[in-house]
């Protein structure tokens, strides 16, 4: 009998996995497919990521800095101009453009497959068991354990385990047999990538999409990714083609998949527990899930005991101290993609130039840091 089961091998799911197998615990864990395919999320992510990386991470998986974002109320044909050196727009039409920076680097644009794969390397490396290509069927709980039917290359099996993880994305089969609550919603998003290379260092959010943003990456020798989300019912593949045909670009590499947003009441069961997107741990005002996951995996690891079932409240109560606010103030944020134009431009208008907030972190907009920034600032008007 293993101590864990992880269901899907993802930035969450390898997380947990290394860090439960580095605590001296047998883990079995299962990836669907082959780990990091099909991509189905953006590469963009704060510089706090190399913190759980492995040696030579960052030399491996690296494609761009980036020192902020410009935001537009209209859409691309606002967003083709240059940018100076405070991220400034420069050209005409500049009333809709708006530019929050930073002087350091704000974050990374990353190979986000490869991160994947660096992640279930280093679980391996920690001793967990990581499959491929091993579909999972079925999650039985009883009171003494959990059994997981899986089917691989070589047939069915069933495999017993003290606890189960289910790490396994929006749609998860976890959640669902363990009887867990839903996301309190799923947004449906949409990726595509230009090869140009392209090393500015500004991404660019286009507050068009209904409820939601479009937005512009530049990944260096990379090329360039373009995405957009929006709620369940709106046509997103309409708007995301109005998004490229904006840019007059050429895309190829598409792809798309599910944002959870809005954590339910409850992530764990009897002998089960849920991180990551499964769990909705994400940025509602990004929809981001890679460092919200991974944090909650190292909590998950520390707190969860499988020889003690009780030990998973502090799991419950653990992750939602670290995260509940600044999860709380995403939702608030959000808001204000929905308001009328002239209220938007206002608003950004009043708060942009240089920033000290930290991106995965919504509560630093209260730090010492960013309250110097916006009074060192003299290009937020």
């Amino acid at each position: 009998m293993y101590d864990f089961v992880v269901v899907g091998v993802g930035p969450a799911g390898a997380r947990f996995s290394r860090r439960a197998a580095e605590a001296g615990y047998d883990v079995l864990a299962f990836e669907q497919g082959e780990v990091g395919d099909p991509l189905a999320c953006s590469g963009h992510v704060s510089t706090d990521i190399w913190e759980f990386t492995g040696e030579g991470a960052r030399e491996e998986l690296f494609q761009n800095d980036v020192y902020g974002a410009r935001f537009h109320v209209g859409g691309p044909h606002d967003s083709t101009r240059s940018a100076n050196g405070n991220g400034d727009a420069t050209g005409d039409d500049e009333r809709d453009t708006y530019p929050f920076y930073k002087r350091e680097v704000v974050s990374n644009v990353i190979d986000r497959v490869g991160l994947d794969r660096h992640l279930a390397d280093l679980a391996r490396k920690a001793g967990a068991d990581v499959r491929d290509h091993h579909t999972v069927t079925d999650v039985r709980e009883f009171d003494d354990r959990v059994e997981v039917t899986a089917k691989g290359p070589d047939g069915t099996d069933t495999y017993e385990a003290k606890m189960v993880a289910g790490c396994d994305g929006p749609r998860s089969r976890v959640r669902d047999a363990l009887s867990l609550p839903e996301p309190g919603e799923l947004l449906h998003g949409v990726l595509a990538f230009s090869d140009e290379p392209d090393d500015s260092d500004f991404v660019d959010v286009h507050l068009t999409a209904p409820r939601f943003f479009a937005w512009r990456i530049p990944r260096h020798e990379g090329g360039v990714e373009y995405g957009l989300a929006a709620p369940p019912g709106v046509q997103v593949n309409k708007h995301f083609q109005e998004l490229i045909d904006g840019y007059d670009i050429d895309v190829s590499h598409r792809c798309s998949g599910l944002i959870p947003v809005g954590p339910p009441d409850r992530v764990t069961s009897r002998r089960g527990f849920l991180i990551g997107d499964a769990a909705a741990q994400t940025k509602p005002f990004t929809g981001g899930g890679i460092l919200y996951g991974m944090t909650s995996a190292d909590h998950a690891a520390r707190e969860i005991d499988p020889d003690r079932p009780t030990s998973l409240a502090a799991y419950e109560h653990a992750w939602r101290d670290d995260l509940e606010r600044e999860i709380e103030l995403g939702h608030w944020l959000r808001r204000a993609y929905s308001l009328p134009e002239p209220v938007q431009r206002v608003g950004l208008r009043a708060a942009s130039g240089e920033i000290g907030v930290h991106m995965d972190r919504p509560t630093s907009v209260f730090s010492l840091e960013h309250l110097k920034a916006m009074l060192g600032s003299d290009s937020g008007s």
